[in-house]
C-alpha cells in the first residue's frame, strides 16, 4: 500500500470517490459537484483542501480530503478530515488506519471530523484509533444560496468520515 498527495491527473478518481463515499452515505442526492469547480479548489493556485490518498497494485483503493484549521486554545494548527473512505473491496486491510495515521502524523494539533450518528461501524473504527466524539459541541451548518444543495437552511453536503475500516 502507498500512501500519497494527490495530482491533478487523480481527478476523476476523488470525483468517483466521492460519489461512492455519498452511495455509502445515503447522501447520493445530495452531490452537485462540478468537475471543474473541483479541479480550481484542489489543484488551483489557493487550495481549499488536500487530498491523501491510497493505492493498493497500483488502483485507488481510498482517501482522505482534508484541510488545515486551526485551534486557539491550542495555539497551533490541526487538521479538519472532511471525509475519509476506503472502497468496500479494500476494507479491512488498515488503509483507513493507514490514512487516519498519516494524517496524525503531520498534524501539530489535532485532527477532527464528523460521523453521522448511524455509522456505527465507522465510530468504532476510530474509537481503536483512539479518537472520542465530542458531545459537548453541536456542528452547526449555513450553506449560501444557490450552492446546489440546501437553502441556506442547513441542509447539504452529508461530509463525514464513514467508509473508514479496521
Amino acid at each position: 500500500m502507498d500512501i500519497r498527495p494527490a495530482v491533478e491527473a487523480d481527478l476523476d478518481e476523488i470525483c468517483a470517490l466521492i460519489r461512492e463515499l455519498a452511495v455509502f452515505e445515503r447522501l447520493e442526492h445530495e452531490v452537485v459537484l462540478e468537475v471543474d469547480a473541483v479541479r480550481g479548489h484542489l489543484f488551483g493556485p489557493t487550495p481549499a483542501a488536500q487530498v491523501t490518498l491510497a493505492e493498493v497494485d497500483g488502483g485507488v483503493a481510498g482517501l482522505a480530503l482534508w484541510f488545515a484549521t486551526f485551534s486557539t486554545f491550542l495555539g497551533r494548527p490541526g487538521i479538519w478530515l472532511e471525509d475519509l473512505f476506503v472502497r468496500p473491496e479494500h476494507r479491512g486491510a488498515g488503509i483507513g488506519r493507514s490514512l487516519l495515521g498519516h494524517l496524525q502524523s503531520i498534524s501539530p494539533g489535532r485532527v477532527e471530523w464528523a460521523v453521522l450518528d448511524w455509522n456505527t461501524e465507522a465510530q468504532a473504527f476510530y474509537r481503536t484509533m483512539g479518537a472520542a466524539p465530542q458531545d459537548e459541541w453541536t456542528t452547526w451548518r449555513w450553506v449560501a444560496s444557490g450552492s446546489g444543495s440546501g437553502s441556506g437552511s442547513g441542509n447539504g453536503d452529508g461530509g463525514g468520515s464513514g467508509g473508514g475500516d479496521a
